[in-house]
């Protein structure tokens, strides 16, 4: 079996991720010839370095931080499978998915599911919090070394003072759903797949 047969993708797993992600046959074979283009070894899976190929996660601030979320815990490479079931986070909410309430489990592109994806970006030693460190290191990466730690430091403070509610210092993940209630997560969580 050379290297080329194992380009091609099975048309039961497609049915598959079909099924697991709510991607279109089309899109899954799009994101697979994406997939292979960026599988430098031609083994199967990603590596970190593969994924710091993408221009778009290069000038990132949380480039890193994302590429992260594609890898399970302890792994340090993703297989197509796994790679999709993270892009999945991202793929907006059809009109027509938004009052199926038969679904057996919530889809991965849900509100929730979406917020929780956002939540791990910053929930760095995965305690389920986000402390006032960690908030820190994000702000840092976002604003970059404009703003002076002070200044960082009152707006980390800020933050956690306004969704803090039981007053342990640090936003659990249902704090951080309720601070963001009111945003358009679909918007900004989005990214438009190739049709």
């Amino acid at each position: 079996m050379g290297s080329r047969a194992s380009t091609l993708l099975r048309e039961e797993e497609i049915e598959e991720i079909k099924k697991e992600t709510g991607f279109s046959h089309s899109q899954i074979t799009r994101l697979y010839s994406r997939f292979t283009s960026l599988d430098k070894g031609e083994n199967g899976t990603l590596s970190r370095e593969d994924f710091q190929r993408i221009p778009e996660l290069a000038i990132n601030p949380l480039g890193d931080r994302i590429i992260n979320a594609f890898f399970p815990e302890g792994e340090d490479q993703v297989n197509f499978r796994g790679f999709m079931r993270t892009l999945a986070h991202f793929r907006p909410i059809e009109d027509n998915e938004k009052n199926k309430n038969a679904a057996p489990s919530e889809p991965l592109n849900s509100r929730t599911n979406k917020l929780l994806f956002a939540f791990r970006l910053y929930d760095l030693d995965r305690d389920d919090k986000i402390s006032r460190d960690e908030l820190l290191q994000v702000l840092r990466m976002m604003v970059g070394v404009n703003i002076s730690d002070e200044q960082l430091g009152s707006i980390a403070d800020r933050t956690i003072q306004e969704a803090d509610t039981n007053g342990d210092n640090s936003i659990s993940f249902n704090e951080f759903m309720k601070v963001l209630e009111k945003v358009d997560v679909e918007q900004k969580m989005s990214i438009r797949f190739l049709h």
